[in-house]
């Protein structure tokens, strides 16, 4: 064996230093291409982009390039069959891409690596790839917004009891609150696009560190793959995964919101509730209780945040102690990284499913709004405007609650002559404002629970949704 030539055994892409074989357990346990295999096509996207550049600058001749193209496209054919063989002695899913080129073409498939890094390669892929999940997980986003904008829209003159601690506290329409969970998903929208714009700058060409010494362009790069621009400096390009952790960071605010809402579903479908039901194809039942119906898809959803803010976790610690540059340690961004994107693109289209098929019991959500003196704050309104200092109203309102409390009855169960027992400035026009109707639609304002409002928010948020998305 020639001193030049790489021991037997030892990987062909990197063993010319080596005296000896990788060991077989360490040969697996440092191996990713059992999950990064996931990477290919966009590996592939890479290389077709990196070829035609190192063309165009002079590097490959013409008909390098156009076999190196050709031959990729042949493993992308056999990737997507399902027919390429994977080897984990190969270690990762470019060196697997790679070996199979050279197999498929010869010498020319090893040239395509010149002037780049497995360590730009890899950044370069987890970005092209997290940048078309981000582009699936917004549409199922914005299919759920709109299902949601179209629901309230279509409740907004549906009553229900709104809450502070759990305990009724005024009375709102079932539309106002779906807006409100409108707006949550609003934010978690922009952050979600304000991210991909982080996640659109391209890495190639910072090679394993220190970029390279041949003449590359990496501008021609980044336009072929549709980045924004090339990243700026070569150590950062290849070792931070803060783009990775951005997007957990998304999506563990948005799985918050989810989970909240998730929350009022399975409160909502409860008997002690019985302010909504969810179709069958959405729950399941008992194996013991026939009587039975879980709403498992919610419930799902909500355990379902724990993970994700795990691997948010998991990131920001992987991340907290690596010195600049590469470092193995990054290995461990796409696990994480891979379940979040799935978890996220699951949970959304259930939701987005689910939301538009919701039922509401108007006759439930109306009593309950009608238990605990939901008007409360619309007497003491009332006696405001009459003249009486707020606290003054706060504590006659108070007292006639207690009476209330005493006699089994709603503030708008009350004769006038019992009101005025504890005010004598309370009229007739009185029971205006103590009605369910009456409240609502008193609160005739931007952001306000009136029905009117519901409606012009709801049309504001669809065509906010239209701006944001495109479609305007």
């Amino acid at each position: 064996m020639s001193p030049s030539s790489p021991n037997p055994g030892t990987n062909q892409s990197w063993g010319g230093r080596f005296s000896e074989p990788t060991d077989a357990f360490v040969e697996r346990f440092t191996a990713s291409v059992d999950f990064d295999q996931r990477l290919a096509l966009h590996d592939i996207q890479g290389s077709i982009a990196h070829a035609t550049m190192l063309a165009r600058v002079g590097v490959l001749t013409d008909e390098e390039r156009d076999a190196i193209i050709a031959g990729l496209g042949e493993v992308r054919g056999e990737i997507e069959s399902g027919a390429f063989e994977w080897s984990v002695a190969l270690e990762d899913v470019h060196m697997n891409i790679e070996a199979r080129l050279t197999d498929k073409i010869g010498i020319t498939g090893k040239k395509l690596h010149t002037g780049r890094s497995r360590n730009d390669q890899v950044a370069t892929d987890i970005r092209l790839f997290l940048r078309d999940e981000i582009d699936v997980v917004g549409a199922e986003l914005a299919r759920l917004r709109e299902g949601l904008i179209t629901l309230a829209d279509r409740e907004a003159d549906t009553i229900m009891p709104g809450f502070t601690h759990l305990q009724t506290a005024q009375p709102v329409t079932f539309g106002h609150h779906l807006l409100a969970w409108q707006e949550m998903l609003a934010r978690d929208h922009e952050r979600l696009l304000d991210c991909r714009r982080r996640v659109n700058v391209m890495p190639l060409g910072a090679a394993a560190l220190a970029g390279t010494t041949y003449p590359i362009d990496r501008h021609v790069t980044a336009e072929l793959l549709g980045f924004e621009r090339p990243a700026e400096n070569s150590l950062d390009a290849v070792s931070d995964r803060d783009f990775a952790i951005e997007f957990t960071a998304f999506a563990s605010i948005l799985l918050m919101h989810l989970s909240r809402m998730s929350e009022e579903l399975v409160l909502w479908t409860s008997a002690q509730f019985d302010f909504i039901d969810l179709p069958d194809r959405f729950c399941t039942g008992s194996s013991i209780m026939p009587q039975k119906k879980n709403p498992d898809v919610p419930e799902l959803v909500r355990g379902k945040t724990g993970r994700v803010y795990g691997h948010l976790i998991g990131l920001l610690t992987l991340m907290k102690s690596q010195p600049l540059a590469y470092n193995k340690d990054n290995q461990e961004d796409k696990e994480p990284l891979f379940d979040s994107l799935d978890t996220v693109k699951g949970c959304l289209r259930a939701f987005a499913d689910m939301v538009p098929a919701i039922e509401p019991n108007k006759a439930s959500m109306a009593e309950a709004a009608r238990r605990g003196f939901s008007t409360a704050t619309d007497l003491a309104d009332y006696l405001v405007r009459k003249g009486v200092a707020f606290r003054d109203a706060h504590e006659i309102v108070g007292q006639s609650v207690a009476f209330g409390l005493k006699k089994h009855k709603d503030l708008s169960e009350m004769s006038l002559e019992e009101l005025r027992q504890f005010s004598d400035t309370i009229e007739a026009d009185v029971f205006e404002v103590l009605t369910l109707e009456g409240s609502v639609a008193a609160r005739n304002h931007i952001g306000g629970t009136a029905p009117d409002q519901v409606r012009a928010a709801a049309q504001r948020a669809r065509d906010a949704l239209a701006t944001l998305t495109g479609q305007a």
